[in-house]
């Protein structure tokens, strides 16, 4: 059985974890205070950083959970998420509103994928 990798082990959170082939990414949120689509555009860009640092890529995300401050958002965050999943290879998805860890964030994303 493969041993637990931590990447970007932080104090309070790793912004990856891997085990036995599957990573875990923390919530990813872009620009505080920035518009819904740069917040998603960068979100997703840190997704793919953290899942190239893990040996994976968005072709293998397995699930996705997309959080958004106020579902009024939702149609602008997913033009974004369209344009950036790969068609053919996408997700199990949940999208849900939730206060967020500080009121500048509008939109949270955290994926699991199988590494390649």
């Amino acid at each position: 059985m493969a041993g637990i990798e931590r990447i970007e082990c932080g104090a309070r959170m790793s912004g990856a974890v891997v085990y036995n082939g599957l990573v875990w990414l923390a919530g990813q949120v872009g620009t505080p205070g920035a518009s819904v689509t740069e917040q998603t555009k960068d979100a997703l860009a840190e997704v793919d950083r953290l899942l190239a640092l893990a040996g994976s890529d968005k072709t293998r995300i397995l699930s996705a959970q997309i959080w958004l401050a106020d579902m009024a958002d939702f149609a602008e965050m997913n033009a974004v998420w369209d344009a950036w999943v790969p068609q053919g290879a996408t997700p199990a998805r949940a999208t849900g509103e939730a206060k967020l860890a500080a009121p500048e964030y509008r939109v949270e994303v955290i994926v699991t994928a199988a590494q390649a």
